[in-house]
């Protein structure tokens, strides 16, 4: 059996969204919270009736390949005080059955294990097995590492993140000659990110009106659309977006989108632009999504 993961993530607050401070320090044992428990109280003895509470949770981003590009899925974590090691935990061990049939795949080798996780100063230094590195032309290359860099960068104290394979920096990173002698961002894999990339909701979300959708977007003059379609394809919402911008730079988006359903159900959230040059559908993206009212 593998050695558990070793990490210097400090306590983060839990949270339903992604987004924790995570401030590290260099290799050591792990760091104690921030907080600490509460005096125990009196012993009472608890009724035949009690039965344990949920243990707390936080929802995460994790990022997989769907049609060659980055795309977002959630995970439910322990609300632990090292949410990025739970992260990139949840992210390899790949996608659900359900994410795979709606076109999600991973570029991380199966069997590639985390050794550790180190944060400091908006850095954040991931080492991976060896098994990260086998396999797979440029493109599986190139999408690897942008699913880790993706799911770490959610994190805002991390802007950039730097590879070690069992404990050694990695400068040049497979056969296909990558460099790696720089700290990498999400900038670095633009060509792997779709022009509208939703990161909430994701494929195989719950969602009740009105929705909340967020993520980034590249289109022209920072426009595009999101509707939202019910399991018949009828459209029960639709709305203009205006990310923070676009035309070559990535802006952010985070628009409340009203509807209803009366029962459960099955629907699609649907974004898209259109074009510029004769208004068709352009850069569409169909989110498969679960109705609650």
């Amino acid at each position: 059996m593998a050695p558990a993961p070793s990490t210097t993530e400090p306590t983060a607050p839990a949270g339903d969204a992604p987004g924790v401070s995570t401030p590290g320090a260099t290799e050591s044992p792990a760091v104690t919270p921030e907080t600490t428990p509460e005096p125990a109280a009196s012993p009472v003895s608890p009724s035949p009736e009690a039965s344990p509470s949920p243990a707390a949770e936080r929802q995460v981003n994790v990022y997989f390949i769907r049609d060659e590009k980055i795309a977002t899925a959630h995970r439910q974590i322990p609300a632990s005080p090292r949410p990025a090691t739970e992260a990139i935990q949840a992210l390899l061990a790949g996608p659900t059955e359900a994410e795979q049939a709606a076109g999600m795949s991973t570029a991380i080798p199966e069997g590639t294990t985390l050794n550790g996780i180190v944060i400091e100063a908006g850095l954040a230094t991931v080492d991976l097995s060896g098994d990260f590195e086998s396999g797979g032309g440029s493109f599986s290359m190139l999408a690897r590492l942008a699913q880790v860099v993706y799911t770490l960068t959610q994190f805002p104290t991390v802007e950039q993140v730097r590879f070690e394979l069992d404990g050694q920096p990695v400068e040049v990173f497979g056969s296909e000659g990558i460099a790696l002698d720089q700290p990498v961002s999400r900038a670095t894999y633009e060509d792997l990110t779709p022009a509208i990339l939703v990161e909430s909701p994701a494929i195989g979300d719950t969602v009740s009106g009105p929705l909340q959708a967020s993520g980034t977007a590249n289109v022209f003059e920072a426009t595009f659309q999101i509707e939202i379609l019910d399991e018949a394809g009828n459209q029960l919402a639709h709305q203009v977006v205006t990310a923070t911008s676009g035309s070559g730079m990535r802006g952010t988006f985070d628009v409340t989108i009203p509807f209803t359903v009366s029962e459960p159900g099955s629907g699609t959230v649907v974004a898209y632009e259109l074009s510029a040059k004769d208004g068709s559908r352009i850069n569409e993206v169909r989110i498969p999504v679960e109705f609650q009212p």
